[in-house]
């Protein structure tokens, strides 16, 4: 209840806005699907002026365990008022841990760093500490959580890569003076672009960063050319593995009835199949319509249904509706919810492209 209370009394004081944009995450009326929402956008535009977007998707070795304490008091006197330091300082002090190893107990030793787990406050104090990642005028910093990316876009490849380089040296030394750990193994690189050629190679630490044609980045399949298609097949794939465990319960040799088995369907599988959907739903009709075949095909096996009822029929009675209204519908709720929201960073997202040289779809195209 305390924590509440602090956490509640912080956010009304402190104001994140003023110091707090790139960040998305354990954040009020802030979205996964926002923030991928931002990315599509810097690569629609990269795409449709010809340009060369690079990125690179960082891995943070145990972000969360590795917040330094002192560097976290210093960080909290800096950007909260006098009065927080001393209640924050005494709710990191005396904790201690232990390691237990089938009957064997370690000695008793203090925390000097990590972010109490599961409580209230251990987001907040995350979000201070990571708040003053170095930011650059040349590239586009996105952060939800301790998942990381960087953008960067130039007609110039080389230009491209040397703008996300330094960068890249710049968050390495914030990373080492804050004792946390980039893991560049488990970093991607990734070059978006219709032109031919790839991105020179990025490094952190002196490694080479992998290059990747396609990269997960909170939950959405990003491709080089944003087609979306990889996304689709892989989702496609994810609702097949959980359509299987699900079989016996909504089969057609299930005694479940209809009501439950569509209860199943609609808290189960149609989170899966719909998550994204404001951003992949603009992709091309052949790419949406396998999903849509599945979700037909999902629906005659849910009803046992006879061969000559019809996809449409079932729709229609099941009130399920198709892949292309729940977009139009979904876009429109997200269209309204940044027009109002309180990042600035959403803002460019209203601003459309008129006489684009491509014919490929944006997201808020399913609006006209």
């Amino acid at each position: 209840m305390l924590e509440k209370l602090i956490l509640r009394r912080i956010y009304k004081d402190a104001n994140p806005q003023t110091w707090l944009q790139h960040q998305f995450g354990f954040r009020k009326a802030h979205s996964t699907i926002q923030q991928c929402h931002r990315l599509t956008d810097i690569i629609n535009k990269a795409l449709e002026e010809k340009q060369y977007c690079t990125a690179v998707f960082l891995g943070v070795n145990q972000a969360f365990d590795k917040v330094w304490h002192p560097g976290l008091l210093y960080k909290i006197k800096q950007t909260l008022s006098p009065g927080y330091f001393s209640l924050l300082k005494s709710y990191l002090q005396d904790r201690y841990f232990v390691t237990k190893f089938n009957n064997e107990t370690s000695s008793k030793l203090p925390m000097l760093s990590s972010v109490p787990h599961g409580s209230i406050l251990g987001p907040l104090l995350y979000t201070i500490y990571t708040a003053d990642l170095p930011t650059s005028n040349k590239t586009i910093l996105s952060t939800f959580a301790d998942d990381t990316a960087i953008f960067t876009t130039h007609p110039d490849p080389t230009t491209a890569s040397v703008s996300l380089q330094d960068h890249l040296n710049n968050i390495e030394k914030w990373f080492r003076k804050w004792k946390l750990k980039i893991n560049e193994n488990k970093s991607t690189h990734i070059t978006f672009s219709l032109r031919q050629g790839q991105c020179p190679p990025i490094y952190i630490n002196q490694t080479i960063v992998p290059h990747e044609e396609t990269v997960i980045y909170l939950g959405l399949y990003f491709d080089g050319r944003l087609t979306w298609k990889v996304h689709i097949v892989m989702k496609r794939k994810q609702l097949l593995n959980k359509t299987r465990e699900l079989k016996w319960l909504i089969g057609k040799t299930s005694p479940l009835s209809l009501e439950n088995k569509l209860l199943l369907y609609k808290t189960v599988l149609k989170p899966i199949r719909t998550y994204g959907i404001e951003l992949w739903g603009c992709a091309t009709k052949s790419n949406i319509a396998i999903n849509q075949r599945y979700q037909s095909k999902l629906l005659r096996t849910v009803t046992n249904a006879p061969w000559y009822v019809s996809n449409h029929t079932l729709h229609t009675d099941l009130r399920i509706p198709y892949f292309r209204t729940v977009f139009q519908e979904r876009i429109a709720k997200h269209r309204t919810v940044i027009t109002t929201h309180p990042n600035p960073t959403m803002k460019p997202l209203l601003q459309l492209a008129y006489n684009r040289r491509l014919k490929r779809r944006w997201s808020f195209d399913g609006l006209h």
